[in-house]
């Protein structure tokens, strides 16, 4: 494929290969074995060596997927601390926020990737 990628230099500097679109479907099956054996891509793919799309594995697709939705649970838990912060009202009981944002403050929380306490 190296003969078929352009050069695109991102804003912090760094370089990524662009695969023209005729490129990218001649080698669609040598990018699906890649997949296979381990090696996640991305195989960015675009005209005149401008990037407008990306083919990735499905496990990176879906570890993706997870990470942007705990992402965006996080961003509805932070605005609704913020707005509670700002309100000069009383204080919340936790029991009431938790109950809010769908938090079970019964059910253990996992924190096996955590490093140990010392």
């Amino acid at each position: 494929m190296n003969s078929e990628e352009t050069p695109h230099i991102l804003a912090s500097g760094e370089r990524i290969w662009v695969i023209g679109p005729s490129a990218a479907a001649e080698h669609l099956p040598q990018m699906l074995e890649r997949f296979r054996s381990g090696e996640a891509g991305p195989f960015i793919v675009g005209d005149a060596g401008q990037p407008e799309g990306v083919f990735i594995s499905w496990d990176l697709w879906q570890r993706l997927a997870v990470l942007s939705a705990e992402t965006q649970e996080f961003d509805h838990v932070y605005d609704i601390a913020r707005e509670s912060l700002a309100d000069d009202g009383p204080s919340v009981p936790l029991e009431d926020v938790a109950a809010e944002i769908g938090w079970d403050l019964n059910e253990p929380i996992d924190d096996s990737d955590l490093p140990p306490k010392r």
